[in-house]
């Protein structure tokens, strides 16, 4: 994730980001090579390695750029209601993927890396704790508005994480189509019982 002192990335980046994008949507994780990201971005792999020495430190990048972009999209939004920040954050968790189904297969590919590489581990758990930040803040700032029953936000932010996850993976895994669709409807039911 980009912090505020480091530089912004550049447009040679970005253009390199975009192609990892398309290479691991049409060629997935296993068969991702430094070549197909090279054919996507149009020039060479010389050009990729200027960048990012090997092809995990580019993909731990991409991840790095994946999640600054679902921070972007989730900033946009001119809301501070505590209610309608967690229902678009629950609507960006697994509503938005659906369109880019071949995306979460590389993510969950790349996921299964996670034990056997520390820079992918990293990025996971950054990724993990920004997002349950993001959800725990909504749930203290409707808690401390009285919108929201007095609850552990740490624990209803991890178990609203493990439907998200859970959902992403039976998308993925089972092929199957609904289970983003469920997630959502179990999320809201659980934020209904739980926090109101």
């Amino acid at each position: 994730m980009t912090g505020a002192s480091e530089p912004p990335v550049s447009d040679a980046d970005r253009e390199i980001m975009e192609a990892t994008h398309r290479a691991l949507r049409d060629h997935g994780y296993a068969d991702l090579t430094m070549q197909r990201i090279a054919d996507e971005y149009g020039k060479s792999t010389a050009a990729l390695h200027y960048h990012y020495d090997t092809k995990e430190e580019l993909l731990a990048a991409f991840l790095d750029y994946l999640l600054d972009r679902f921070v972007e999209s989730v900033r946009a939004v001119e809301t501070t209601d505590p209610e309608d920040r967690l229902e678009l954050l629950l609507d960006r968790l697994l509503v938005s993927p659906k369109s880019n189904s071949d995306l979460l297969i590389a993510m969950l590919e790349m996921r299964s890396q996670a034990p056997y590489k520390d820079a992918f581990a990293d990025r996971f758990q950054q990724n993990d704790e920004y997002i349950r930040h993001m959800l725990e803040a909504a749930i203290d700032r409707g808690i401390d508005e009285g919108v929201f029953a007095d609850v552990d936000a740490d624990h209803v932010s991890r178990a609203l994480m493990t439907i998200v996850d859970g959902a992403r993976t039976r998308a993925v895994v089972l092929d199957e189509a609904v289970a983003l669709e469920t997630a959502r409807q179990t999320a809201a039911e659980y934020v209904d019982a739980t926090l109101r």
